[in-house]
């Protein structure tokens, strides 16, 4: 990697540590490895921890700490070793997402695949089969962005705006998948839809994702999605990742 990490202030008590300027794998996966090793220092002074696409963002008190201290010590920790050949944290989980393709559930799955270079059943064939991670929460309480998918994927957001897709819209842009927790209007095309829910107020697993996480979204007639629309879980199966 060409990028070399930066750290800036956000307001009085946050520092933004940025690995990239645009998104890449090895700069999410940096992100990621790094937030999960200050949190490891268990310095006192952290009150919160969280991550974007390419960058990890670390809240501190700064009655405790002042803000040079608190950047010498993450300039210290990122010189420890190359972050974007780290390894991926621990705890992460790979969940698997019953999916309809097409029909009237999700109407743009031709016009995505077109995009895409693809042929539908093509489309769905290789969807179904990918393996994608989550990349960062955001928008809406719990929504995940995943990916990278293959380089055709790399298709813009329309022009314009779907007035609204439903909660569980699987949606397409930019290399990136996303689940909607709610009922949104989005310039991304909605290709699948699941009855996942990424937001489960009320619930021992309020937030079933977590950034690193991997998700296959495997395709389901959409019989078989009736069976399994009410279910909060979608279907869902979810497995340790060691």
């Amino acid at each position: 990697m060409t990028d070399r990490p930066r750290i800036r202030s956000v307001g009085l008590s946050g520092l933004l540590v940025t690995f990239a300027e645009k998104m890449s794998e090895p700069a999410n996966r940096a992100a990621l490895a790094f937030r999960a090793a200050v949190e490891e220092q268990g310095w006192p002074e952290v009150r919160e921890t969280s991550t974007s696409l390419v960058s990890t963002f670390v809240q501190f008190e700064v009655s405790q700490a002042a803000i040079t201290t608190m950047t010498d010590r993450l300039q210290g920790l990122l010189e420890t070793r190359d972050w974007f050949a780290e390894a991926l944290p621990a705890g992460r989980s790979l969940w698997h997402v019953p999916t309809v393709y097409g029909t009237d559930l999700a109407p743009q799955l031709e016009e995505a695949a077109e995009a895409a270079g693809l042929d539908p059943d093509a489309a769905i064939a290789e969807l179904s089969q990918a393996r994608v991670r989550v990349l960062t929460i955001g928008f809406a309480p719990g929504q995940p962005y995943m990916g990278e998918l293959a380089p055709h994927w790399d298709i813009p957001r329309q022009q314009g705006l779907t007035k609204s897709v439903p909660p569980g819209a699987l949606v397409v842009a930019i290399r990136q998948l996303i689940i909607f927790t709610n009922a949104s209007p989005t310039g991304w095309r909605h290709i699948g839809q699941t009855a996942f829910r990424t937001f489960r107020p009320g619930s021992d697993m309020s937030f079933p994702l977590s950034p690193g996480d991997e998700l296959i979204f495997p395709s389901i007639t959409r019989q078989e999605f009736d069976r399994i629309a009410d279910d909060p879980t979608g279907g869902a199966e979810r497995e340790a990742l060691t």
